[in-house]
């Protein structure tokens, strides 16, 4: 049975669970659970960091530990009982553990690993904390590492600062508010900017001596040099090296490093330096013989220098190698420092050896304890302490010193006797009164213990010499007196001896007589002579010996038989036990000499401090010892002593001397009677400040009130205690007096000069002192009254002196922060006259700082939630005095201008948080009762309405993202919580009084705008916050956005018919909150929209200006980031909820519908603009959302924004004509006119026309990038024909000369073909705007098939490809997955016009081969019926797939949507008809090619002839016939009759072609194919025969065959012209219909059957190395191009070439595998679409033969000629329509050929009228003419192995060859009912005068869709035509009257038009 448990619920996993069993909870080791119930060895409960799924867990998993419960029940919290500092250290590393691994995933090495490292040292610290075993101290110190850790990785990875107070966390609830701001601050200040140490210490470490030859002993000397004062300043470090170089005793580390303690921050400058002085012991000369003398001498070797500064620079522990110099002459090396660093170059040089000194030397900073606590290691090893010679800056009490620093200076000796200078050695002892040497206390440095003995380095031949070495003697203070000091002087011999002789001495004694120690200063000491074996050890001998020269001098009496020879020695005392100074020594001795007393205590004031504080309580025994002996005497004279000795302790030098007289005061003073003499010497100076002119002893007098208060306490106590409490009225009347005194003189007002005012501020900055003194002996109540009293009695005025109200309010503060003020009874007194000073300096803003600094005083003091009725009556009067002037204040301070320098900017932070924080405070400790009387103080309602919109107003500042630091999210919670619950209080305010007749729109808006920018604020974006992180915020304050969303609510529907104010201007606000993602936010506030629809809908009978705003504000906030699809469905359903039952429901639901419509695409188009690259997805995106703006929204800003962002998107992924196309879209919105427009995106104010222009010439520059240059030519002639109007000559010159650039690039340079592709998007993974939709996309230059599905599958890699090209069925449009199928389509040109044009090179043709297509084709072979193995081609079908897009490409995209899709079977004769005409077609364009020399080579027409001719072995068109014209065909098929002739026909014009080509051929033919031009002939005559061809014109006119298209291949009437290939002219005929294409059907998807007849046929590619085989092919020499495969099905090389594997017979038909092969070059193969049956029959019955015929169902631009190879359809039954029943077609502006006809459904209206049409008398045989305007691809005339395998023979060759299609006109004189083109003669002569009689511009147009497109291609493009003239030959010139050409031409039209959307105009964009 499950029992709750009672103490088991907290534990930590100790093994993970997998939680197999039913119930269970799956856990990991380490994971924290509370446990809610137990049942036999198992627990019940849930794991911390999921709370919400409960299970079972085995209780031998879990490690219980103490825990505490708050709530106990169903909602209990359970709350670990352990070290707050371990909490937060295991929280805080769970919370570093996820972010870690991100760090890795980022890259971000450096700090993965320094993390790492930090988390590995708090576990460490962790564990010692767990263990317990630290000391107090110790654990102090781990916690401090631990936090300052914590600390450091919060801030790298940016979390929150957290609050500490000794190491814990501080929960922010217990403590006030400026508290809690004054601990953030801190520690923020303390990561900011790191407190600047004042003691700073130098490590220096010795590590070697590099030279070359050293072989002797050395001493190396540390020190620290001020070159500014030339003097060491500190004592010396002294190391000995071996005879190697390095430290001598290696085992004691000690001896080789040491640290220089207590460097100053004005040490650390360029002037100090770092001395190394080096001395080598051995012999005299460094060169001398190894034997020549046994004695050893201190001999100088080197010196060398470094500046401190240097080391400023870097904390390196790098080691330095200093140079080492010596002076040049040895006389000099006392200076050799001073010389190196003035760089006296001349005095000293580089030591012979070069040596090179290593140390190493690093500044460290801070105290020295704290030194020792950082740098523990250097410490456990040992290292020498450097002191600073004297005391340091600052002088600790008991610190014991009594060290005499001598310094030995220099000598004057004379020879002796000798012929040259003596070599001078001094040796030192210290001798003792008894005579005796005293043992080690002579100190050469730190680093080496003391010695007993010191001897001088010697100077070689010098009388003169000059040591200044300096020495510590650190001799007790017992041995002080009777000690004197020993110096004497050898000779020291260079001989081999080596003898030492003594030729004298000199002797100091260390103190004077009277008690004195030897002075400070340089003494010269007398030279006393003496032999070698004189007896120095009897002192008696020469201590009555003079020692001085000075005293010589002084006693004239004594004198010295040699006084010439001298010794100067330098000394300096530094002790904390002996004094130099006589007057403090007569002062102690006071008692000896009473008649001195009067000038002892004068000359104290001349006394050195460091001397007094040394003997600071002998001085006062001896000050009070006198005041006792007679205080009327001596009483004003003690009193001013004592004032000097306090005043000297507020020295910064002696201010650790406090303590020190403090327990005097305690423990040692006595003076029982002090305290009258002291209150009445005080009282008569305070009496008489008013009066004196000079007051600084006065102002010293009151700077020392503090302790003279405290020797007057003391002593008063001293005198009760003694006397049982005598006096006491008279001591209180006394003080009274004394402060009665003391408020008069502060009342008085400063006159003139101020230094009145001077002494009130002395007496104000020290009076709070006095108050801890008052209370000892006062009750709480009387020192307040006394202290109120006293302040209280200050001055009112504010302006006499800004620097005494500065102190008076620094007085206010100190007495705040005094002890008095902590009581509530006295802070209850005085809080009334600290608010009176604070709320007189705030109402003047003055000294902000410190008025902040008490408030936040005050407010420490108020404990929240303290229900104490003193806390709440305190709060009354803080509300009442200064809640307005506090609101007043951040106000002002918050709108000033930010101070520029960085210390005043965070000056001003501070003040401002501080102020804030105060108001936070008094807002939160305020109660229902507190806002009640708050409210009810306003007289009238515009106070009251002041008092809210300033509130409101101060809310909105402390929301700002920089109040607080962005790592400070606890503060700003806080905040946020006083805020919402202020808010919640004052709204009730707001409802009473300013509803109904009082509404107050600006104080309702001021409150719906607070609310608003509440829930915004980004520190209550819960969804960022860490899952641990969220869920202590929720615990804590809840979800302060849904309290605020439900009070917005709230407020809102009180609000009635007021709401109408707010419509529309809180729709965005309010869409910006619940864009929010929390659900109940959302769930709340969705339904005001449905309120404010209502409300407008009441108001103006509709609710656009909802819709409007929505929609605005939508794009906007989109595009930061907010919302979501979860936003998007509720937004839909809840309002849709809402509307059901309004009579506007419909409405309703448009609008709804159409801003869920935007929220998907804003949707898509952010998520789109994720990514990095431009890719299509982008541009789509953007496309769609552009539209949907223009069509749907009509919103004209928006879609030029988006027409600007479609454009950047265009430029960044380098599409130029999309570019182009795009910036055509704006541009059309603008005319030609002055208007003036706004600056607008990067736009400068600018008028209509200037934008425009600006505009053009961008477009034509992208134009030409794109090599679009033909729409660029339009541009140019707009823009010309503007500036021709102005008379812009200049501009026009230039437009003139950019367009013909224009055309030069036209015929210049070389443009690719793209292709085309269809890609359809299903799936429910794709965006909205691809989602089950079909595109057709435009490729880039050299993309094929593979790379551009490569490609797609890169955008979308989540897509799977599909691998058939079959319509999807519902499953896959439904699916919860991407699918892609993509497969190449051909194009089909809009207008044949150009491409059918004679003459008209082909770089100009291949421009309108891919532009402005809007209809592709795709198609699929397949067998219908049982499949004859013997003959493929009776049974195969082609399903032919026609689409339609929305709009033409190119356009404002790569791709664009499929509107509409159309699906035809043509059958097989059909095929074979297209088949015949697309190879004929071709033969008769590479035989015009070869005779206008347009061929570099011969070999493309070379292998068309042989794969036609060829292909005659493998049965060739033979398999037609027996397919076709075998009698059970024909009976079976009786309406297929005419088709049948028109393939007869075919076959006979292809046997005609191919004779002509022969001819040309053999004319053109290379020597070397010779023998294959003969196969050739003899293989035609073969072909001709199985033909049954014998004579042409006999063949030709026994055909019965009519021509139902009006255009017959040969005329029946005529005899057959003579096929020369010498240039006899040969009309091309017009195919029944002429529909270009290319057929690229590989074999590899016929029958295998098929495939095996033609195994044997084999193409040769252009290069002559490039040979391969070519496919299998069921064709005869006429079925070379049978279109066996779809052109996307499969590529027309041979699958050798493509490396694509033969499909097997199972799969070679199968629609799956038939759709996806690539396309090797641009495709452009044409099928007609077959129209019903009753169709064809009407259009058999129009017409005969004479007349014109076309495929109904295929308008004219699916007739133009692609370079690429094409095929010719054959449809024998569809006829022209009279073109009374035609539509009307728009084409470029050249003359068209004889009417065209186009589909019924795509009906199309001619723009240029026709001309006169080609005669009906020409030549009835169609002559072969070698025109050069036949197009030929570039492929035909280059080698170029992109196009390979083109020319290959068989089905592969013919379906890749390029045809131009012509059209002759057939004899029509018998036909006078046919409609001819147009009046004119016609004749059969040469072709100039047709060429003459059809002068056409070169056709360039930019096509546009008039009528049925959505987004219409940019009329701007069209050229305008005049319906009845001809357009001339060259351009015209520009004429104003060309803009209504445009107006004025038809038109194409459509059965069921689309109105285009006119362009509206720009509203002053």
């Amino acid at each position: 049975m499950w029992i709750p448990t009672e103490h088991e619920k907290y534990g930590v996993v100790i093994a993970s669970f997998r939680g197999t069993v039913p119930y269970g909870l799956s856990l990991e080791i380490g994971d924290t659970v509370q446990i809610l119930e137990k049942c036999d060895g198992w627990y019940r409960g849930f794991a911390l960091k999921n709370p919400n799924i409960k299970g079972i867990f085995p209780s031998s998993y879990v490690h219980l530990k103490n825990a505490c419960v708050k709530n106990k029940g169903q909602f209990e919290m359970v709350i670990p009982t352990e070290d707050s500092v371990i909490t937060e250290m295991t929280s805080t590393l769970r919370d570093w553990g996820t972010m870690w691994k991100q760090l890795y995933v980022r890259n971000e090495g450096d700090l993965f690993h320094r993390l790492w490292h930090i988390m590995n040292e708090i576990l460490d610290l962790r564990r010692q904390v767990l263990v317990g075993h630290l000391t107090h101290d110790r654990m102090k110190d781990v916690k401090r590492h631990i936090t300052a850790r914590l600390d450091w990785g919060n801030e790298q990875l940016g979390l929150d600062l957290v609050p500490r107070k000794e190491y814990a966390m501080v929960d922010p609830e217990d403590i006030s508010i400026t508290e809690l701001y004054r601990l953030m601050e801190h520690r923020h200040r303390k990561k900011d900017t790191p407190v600047q140490a004042s003691s700073h210490h130098l490590f220096v470490q010795m590590k070697s001596l590099m030279c070359s030859n050293l072989g002797e002993e050395l001493e190396v000397i540390f020190s620290l040099f001020d070159s500014k004062e030339n003097r060491p300043i500190s004592e010396r470090f002294f190391l000995r090296l071996n005879r190697n170089g390095l430290p001598k005793a290696p085992d004691k580390p000690e001896r080789h490093c040491s640290l220089f303690v207590d460097l100053g921050s004005s040490e650390l400058r360029r002037d100090i330096y770092i001395t190394v002085h080096i001395i080598r012991i051995g012999r005299m000369g460094a060169g001398e013989k190894k034997n020549a003398c046994s004695v050893q001498y201190r001999r100088p070797f080197g010196c060398a220098v470094l500046s401190i500064a240097d080391l400023l620079t870097g904390e390196t522990k790098d080691d330095l190698i200093l140079k080492v110099y010596m002076c040049n002459t040895e006389s000099e090396w006392y200076q050799i420092h001073e010389n190196i660093i003035k760089k006296l170059n001349a005095r000293y040089n580089l030591t012979g050896s070069n040596a090179g000194l290593a140390v190493s030397l690093q500044l460290l900073h801070g105290d020295i304890e704290q030194i020792r606590r950082e740098y523990s290691s250097v410490f456990s090893h040992g290292v020498s302490i450097t002191r600073k010679l004297g005391f340091s800056n600052i002088i600790m009490p008991g610190e014991m010193r009594n060290d005499l620093y001598i310094t030995i200076e220099r000598g004057e000796f004379e020879k002796g006797g000798k012929s040259v200078a003596r070599n001078v050695e001094v040796t030192m002892f210290i001798v003792e009164s008894g005579g005796q040497t005293l043992k080690d206390y002579i100190s050469f440095g730190s680093g080496e213990p003391p010695a007993s003995e010191y001897h001088s380095f010697v100077l070689y031949h010098n009388n003169s010499p000059r040591w200044s070495e300096l020495l510590k003697l650190p001799i007790p203070v017992d041995k002080f007196r009777g000690a004197h000091i020993r110096f004497e002087f050898r000779h020291c011999s260079t001989k081999e001896k080596g003898e030492k002789k003594l030729f004298g001495f000199s002797f100091v004694p260390l103190m004077q007589e009277d008690g004195r120690t030897l002075p400070d200063g340089t003494h010269e000491l007398i030279v006393h002579k003496c032999e070698e074996n004189t007896n120095l050890q009897d002192t008696t001998r020469y201590l009555k010996l003079p020692f001085s020269k000075g005293i010589l001098l002084g006693n004239s009496n004594q004198t010295m038989k040699a006084t010439k020879e001298s010794f100067w020695i330098t000394s300096f005392l530094c002790s904390t036990k002996l004094t130099q100074n006589g007057d403090m020594l007569d002062l102690l001795k006071w008692r000896t000499h009473p008649d001195k007393i009067t000038g002892c205590l004068s000359k104290l004031k001349e006394i050195d401090g460091s001397e007094i504080v040394k003997f600071l309580q002998d001085t006062l025994d001896t000050l009070f010892g006198i005041l006792d002996e007679n205080s009327q005497k001596y009483g004003s004279k003690v009193f001013d002593s004592l004032v000097h000795i306090i005043n000297l302790l507020q020295d910064s030098k002696f201010h650790h001397f406090k303590p020190v007289m403090d327990t005097y005061i305690e423990s040692h003073f006595a003076g029982a009677l002090a305290y009258r003499d002291l209150i009445k010497v005080l009282k008569w100076y305070v009496d008489r400040i008013t009066e004196a002119e000079r007051q600084e002893h006065i102002q010293e007098v009151l700077k020392a009130q503090e302790y003279i208060f405290k020797y007057i306490v003391q002593s008063r106590r001293l005198f009760s205690l003694a006397t049982g409490g005598q006096n006491e009225e008279e001591f209180r009347c006394c003080i009274q007096e004394l402060l009665m005194s003391v408020r008069f003189f502060l009342s008085q007002e400063s006159k003139g000069s101020g230094a009145l005012s001077q002494s009130q501020a002395v007496f104000l900055s020290s009076f709070p002192a006095v108050y801890s003194e008052l209370l000892k002996l006062f009750d709480v109540r009387e020192v307040a009254n006394l202290v109120q009293d006293t302040l209280g009695s200050l001055p009112t005025i504010v302006h006499v002196d800004d620097s005494l109200q500065a102190v008076k309010l620094q007085c206010i503060g100190k007495t705040v922060e005094s002890q008095l003020y902590t009581n509530p009874d006295s802070r209850y007194i005085l809080l009334p006259v600290v608010l009176h000073h604070l709320h007189m300096h705030l109402q003047e803003q003055k000294d902000l700082i410190v008025c902040a600094r008490i408030l936040s005083n005050v407010f420490c003091l108020i404990k929240k939630n303290s229900s104490e009725k003193s806390v709440l009556e305190e709060i009354d009067v803080i509300v009442a005095s200064l809640l307005d002037i506090l609101l007043r204040t951040i106000l002002e301070i918050t709108s000033r201008p930010q101070p520029s320098g960085s210390s005043m900017r965070l000056q001003f932070q501070d003040v401002t948080g501080e102020f804030v924080a105060c108001l936070l405070s008094l807002l939160r400790q305020m109660t229902d009762r507190h806002y009640q009387q708050l409210l009810d103080s306003f007289n009238t309602k515009e106070e009251l309405r002041d008092f809210l919109l300033q509130i409101f107003t101060v809310f909105r500042i402390l929301i700002r993202p920089e109040m607080f630091p962005k790592d400070w999210t606890v503060m700003r919670l806080v905040a946020n919580n006083v805020i919402i619950t202020t808010v919640l209080y004052l709204s009730d305010a707001l409802r009473k009084n300013f509803l109904n007749e009082n509404f107050d729109y600006k104080i309702w808006d001021s409150y719906f705008y607070l609310a608003v920018i509440f829930i915004n604020q980004l520190c209550l974006q819960l969804e960022m916050f860490t899952p641990s992180k969220k869920k202590k915020v929720l615990e804590k304050y809840g979800d302060m956005r849904v309290t605020m969303g439900c009070e917005i609510f709230s407020m809102w529907q009180n609000l009635g018919e007021h709401k109408l104010h707010f419509i529309p201007a809180l729709i965005g606000p309010f869409l910006e909150v619940t864009l929010i993602p929390q659900p109940d936010l959302r769930n709340v506030m969705i339904p005001i929209f449905h309120d404010m629809m209502d409300w407008e809908q009441r108001r103006s009978g509709n609710f656009k200006q909802v819709e409007a705003k929505l929609i605005d504000k939508l794009d906007s906030l989109m595009s930061e980031g907010k919302g979501d699809e979860t936003y998007r469905e509720l937004f839909n359903s809840i309002l849709l909820k809402k509307i059901e039952r309004e009579t506007w429901r419909e409405s309703g639901v448009s609008l709804i519908a159409t801003v869920t419509r935007l929220m998907e695409r804003l949707l898509d188009y952010r998520d789109c603009m994720k990514m990095g690259e431009v890719d299509g997805k982008k541009i789509g995106c953007t496309v769609s959302l552009l539209n949907f703006y223009k069509t749907e929204l009509n919103k004209e800003e928006m879609y030029i924004r988006y027409i600007h962002k479609l454009y950047d998107l265009h430029l960044k992924a380098q599409n130029f004509t999309e570019a182009a196309y795009t910036l055509l879209l704006y541009d059309e919105l603008l005319e030609w006119s002055d208007r003036p427009l706004r600056e607008f995106l990067t736009y400068p104010m600018q008028t209509e026309w200037q934008r425009k222009e600006h505009l053009h010439l961008a477009i034509i520059q992208n134009f030409d990038r794109g090599k679009c240059w033909e729409n660029g030519i339009i541009l140019c002639r707009k823009i010309a024909e503007q500036y021709e109007s102005y008379y812009d000559y200049r501009n026009l010159s230039k437009m003139r000369m950019m367009e013909a650039s224009l055309y030069d690039k036209i015929m210049d340079q070389q443009r690719l073909e793209p292709e085309f592709f269809r890609v359809g998007f299903y799936g429910k993974k794709f965006p909205f705007f691809l989602r089950n939709k079909e595109f057709v996309c435009r490729g880039h230059d050299y993309e094929r098939l593979e790379a551009f599905q490569q490609r797609m599958l890169n955008e979308f890699p989540h897509a799977i490809a599909m691998q058939h090209a079959n319509q999807p069925d519902e499953t896959i449009f439904q699916a919860e997955a991407q699918y892609l199928q993509i497969y190449a389509v051909t194009p089909i040109p809009e207008s044949q016009e150009v491409l059918q044009r004679e003459g008209v090179p082909d770089n100009i043709k291949s421009f309108y081969k891919v532009n402005h297509i809007w209809k592709f084709r795709y198609d699929r072979p397949f067998h219908k019926g049982t499949k004859d193995k013997e003959n493929e081609f009776k049974s195969l079908w082609v399903e032919r797939t026609s689409l339609y897009l929305v709009q033409s490409l190119p356009g404002i995209s790569r791709w664009f949507e499929v509107e509409k899709r159309e699906v035809v079977e043509m059958s097989p004769l059909e095929n074979a008809i297209e088949v015949l005409e697309n190879k004929n077609q071709q033969l008769k364009t590479l035989i015009s090619q070869c005779q206008t020399r347009q061929m570099q080579n011969i070999n493309p027409l070379t292998m068309c002839l042989n794969g036609v001719i060829d292909a005659a072995v493998n049965g060739g068109v033979s398999r037609y016939q027996e397919a076709f014209f075998v009698k059970e065909y024909i009976l079976s098929h009786p309406e297929d009759g005419e088709k049948i002739a028109r393939l007869r026909e075919l076959m006979l014009e292809q046997a005609q072609i191919l004779e002509f080509g022969l001819a040309v051929h053999e004319k053109f033919v290379p020597q070397d194919m010779r023998p294959l031009h003969k196969k050739l002939v003899d293989q035609f005559f073969v072909m001709k025969s199985s033909l049954g061809i014998q004579e042409f014109s006999a063949c030709i006119q026994a055909s019965p065959v009519h021509f139902p298209n009006g255009s017959p291949r040969v005329c029946r009437n005529s005899a057959p012209a003579s096929m020369s290939p010498d240039g006899t002219r040969v009309i091309p005929r017009r195919s029944p219909l002429s529909y270009p294409a290319v057929n690229r059907y590989s074999s590899s998807s016929l029958s295998s059957q098929a495939s095996a007849e033609v195994s044997n046929i084999t193409g040769q590619s252009e290069s002559s190395d490039e040979v391969f085989n070519m496919q299998p092919s069921p064709s005869t020499s006429s079925l070379s191009s049978t279109h066996s495969a779809s052109p996307n099905v499969t590529s027309s090389a041979p699958s050798s070439a493509r490396a694509s594997p033969l499909l097997s017979d199972k799969h070679k038909h199968s629609r799956e595998n038939s759709c996806l092969s690539p396309r090797e070059r641009p495709c452009s193969a044409i099928y007609p679409t077959p129209v019903e049956p009753s169709q064809r029959l009407l259009f058999n019955h129009i017409g005969d033969g004479a007349l014109p015929r076309s495929d109904p169902n295929l308008s004219a631009p699916e007739k133009a000629v692609n370079p690429t190879p094409s095929s010719w359809s054959l449809d024998s039954g569809k006829e022209a329509k009279n073109m009374s029943d035609s539509g009307k077609l728009i084409s470029p502006p050249v003359p068209p050929r004889p009417t065209q006809t186009a589909s019924p459904a795509r009906p199309t209206t001619p723009v240029s009228p026709s001309p006169a049409g080609r005669s009906p008398l020409k030549g009835s045989v169609q002559s072969f003419t070698p025109s050069p305007v036949e197009y030929h691809s570039p492929g035909l005339s280059s080698n170029s192995p992109v196009l390979s395998g083109s020319y290959s023979s068989g089905i592969s060759s013919l379906s890749r060859c390029s045809t131009s299609e012509t059209s002759g006109f057939e004899n029509q004189v018998n036909d006078p009912s046919a409609p001819g083109p147009g009046p004119g003669p016609c004749y059969s002569g040469p072709e100039e005068p047709v060429r003459k009689e059809s002068k056409t511009p070169p056709p360039y147009s930019v096509y546009e869709r008039t009528l049925r497109r959505p987004v219409p291609l940019p009329h701007s493009l069209s050229i305008p035509v005049p319906p009845t003239a001809e357009p001339p030959a060259l351009p015209p010139k520009p004429l104003a009257a060309r803009s209504s050409h445009l107006e004025n031409g038809t038109r194409r039209t459509d059965p069921a038009p689309r109105p285009r959307p006119l362009p509206r105009k720009v509203s002053q964009l």
